[in-house]
C-alpha cells in the first residue's frame, strides 16, 4: 500500500499529496488553495497531480458555503466513458486503419460539428429547457459568447474535442475488445467556464487583492450569483455525460461495418473527472470539487487511461477517506505542450507510438506519450485508493 506521501502545511487546512513527484508551481497552486478560509479539512493531491489553470490539476477540494469556478475549468463535466464488446483481438482486422478511418468519418473532432442535428430527440429536449429559457435567458452574453448557441451546442453533441480527447479501441486482459474515450462539454461548457469565472472576479473585484491568487476568486452561497452558477454547471455536466454517450453510439454503429458482428457486454462506465458535487465528507455536507480526478468510492467502477502509447486501467475504488474517495484522473503532464513540441520530433513520435494505429504527424507531437508522467508510478501511487479490474491496451487511437 502507498499511503500518502507529502503533507504540506503552509495553508490554514493541510495539503495531503499522494507523489513525491510535484513540481514547485503545483506546490504553490496547493498551498494557496490551502489558504482559502472555506476549505473543509484538508485538500487532497491525486499522484498525476500537475500545474493547472486556476487550480491544480489533480487536486481535490471541498468547500463549505463556497465554489471557485476556476477550479472547475473551463472543461466543465470533462470525463470518460467504456464499454466492452463481444469480439477479441482475433476478430480485428489486420490493417487497423480501415477502424479508424470509420471512427473519423462518424465522429467529428477538433471545433468541428455535425453537419445537423444526430443526437436523439429526447436528449435535446432534456437539455434545451434549461439552456434556452433559464441559463442564457439570466445571462444573455453566453449567448452572446457563442455565434449561434443553439446550432453550436445542439450540433456539437456526439463530437471529440481538441486536445488530450481521445477515443480508443483497446485490448484487455483477455484480449477482449473495448471502446474507450474522453470529452467533455465543448464549446458551450467552455463559453459557461470563463463566463462565470470572470463573473466572479468581477463580483470579487474590491477583494481580489486578498485572496492568494486571483484565479481563485469565488461565489459565496446565497449571494447573486452563486445559484446560477450551480445551476449552469450542473448542466454543463449532464451535457457532457450525453455527449459521450452520443458519441459512443455513434462509435458502436460506425464499427459494425469494419468489424464482424458484436454485442455489447458491459453498461458502459462513465466518470466525470472535471466536476463538482455535494458530498459527504468527514461528518460535512460539503461542495467536493475534483479537477482531475475522478470518484471513487467504495466498489465504484472508474476509468483511469494513460498516454496515447501506454496503458490504461478499468479500476474498482476503495472508498478510501483521506482521498475524498476519489483518485487519478490519468497519468498527468510532466511538461507543458510547448516543451513536448520542443523536445520530440515526428520520428520520436512515430517510435513512443508503435503499435498503434494513429495520426502521428507533428499535429499531435505536444500528445506524444513522452510528455506524460509514468501511467505504472501513478497507479502505484494510489493502489490504496483503487484496485485494478481490467488492464487495457490501446491498439487504435483518434485524437482531435
Amino acid at each position: 500500500m502507498m499511503p500518502i506521501q507529502m503533507v504540506l502545511n503552509k495553508g490554514k487546512v493541510p495539503v495531503k499529496i499522494y507523489s513525491e513527484d510535484v513540481d514547485s508551481k503545483s506546490l504553490d497552486q496547493l498551498t494557496n488553495l490551502a489558504m482559502l478560509p472555506f476549505i473543509h479539512s484538508h485538500v487532497a493531491a491525486m499522484p498525476d497531480v500537475h500545474t493547472g489553470i486556476g487550480a491544480t490539476i489533480g487536486s481535490v477540494i471541498p468547500t463549505k458555503g463556497a465554489i471557485i469556478p476556476a477550479a472547475i475549468g473551463v472543461d466543465i463535466g470533462c470525463g470518460m466513458a467504456a464499454t466492452r464488446l463481444s469480439i477479441t483481438a482475433n476478430h480485428l482486422p489486420d490493417n487497423l486503419k480501415r477502424v479508424r478511418l470509420a471512427i473519423e468519418e462518424a465522429v467529428p473532432v477538433g471545433y468541428a460539428i455535425h453537419k445537423s442535428i444526430q443526437a436523439k430527440n429526447s436528449t435535446i429536449k432534456a437539455l434545451d429547457k434549461v439552456i434556452e429559457g433559464q441559463i442564457i435567458e439570466k445571462h444573455p452574453a453566453i449567448g452572446k459568447m457563442m455565434k449561434n448557441p443553439y446550432k453550436k451546442w445542439t450540433q456539437q453533441l456526439g463530437t471529440l474535442g481538441g486536445g488530450n480527447h481521445f477515443i480508443e479501441v483497446c485490448l484487455d486482459e483477455n484480449q477482449a475488445v473495448w471502446i474507450m474515450l474522453h470529452s467533455g462539454s465543448r464549446g458551450i461548457g467552455n463559453v459557461i467556464g470563463r463566463y462565470f469565472i470572470n463573473l466572479a472576479k468581477k463580483d470579487m473585484e474590491q477583494h481580489l487583492s486578498q485572496l492568494p491568487h486571483r484565479d481563485l476568486a469565488y461565489f459565496t452561497e446565497g449571494a447573486q450569483h452563486f445559484d446560477d452558477y450551480v445551476e449552469a454547471v450542473h448542466w454543463a455536466q449532464e451535457y457532457a455525460l450525453f455527449n459521450r454517450r452520443e458519441m459512443m453510439r455513434f462509435i458502436i454503429e460506425a464499427l459494425r461495418k469494419p468489424l464482424p458482428p458484436f454485442d455489447i457486454t458491459k453498461e458502459a462506465i462513465s466518470c466525470h473527472h472535471n466536476y463538482v458535487a455535494i458530498e459527504n465528507h468527514f461528518g460535512e455536507e460539503v461542495f467536493l470539487t475534483r479537477k482531475g480526478a475522478i470518484r471513487a468510492g467504495e466498489g465504484e467502477l472508474g476509468i483511469i487511461p494513460g498516454s496515447m502509447g501506454a496503458k490504461s486501467f478499468i479500476v474498482r475504488g476503495k472508498g478510501n477517506p483521506e482521498s475524498f474517495c476519489s483518485c487519478s484522473h490519468g497519468a498527468g503532464r510532466k511538461m507543458s505542450r510547448t516543451e513536448a513540441k520542443r523536445l520530440f520530433n515526428q520520428t520520436d513520435m512515430e517510435q513512443q507510438t508503435k503499435g498503434v494505429e494513429c495520426r502521428k504527424d507533428k499535429h499531435f507531437i505536444d500528445e506524444i506519450p513522452g510528455a506524460y508522467k509514468s501511467i505504472d508510478e501513478v497507479m502505484a501511487n494510489q493502489s490504496d485508493l483503487v484496485e485494478v479490474v481490467h488492464t487495457l491496451k490501446q491498439v487504435v487511437c483518434v485524437k482531435g
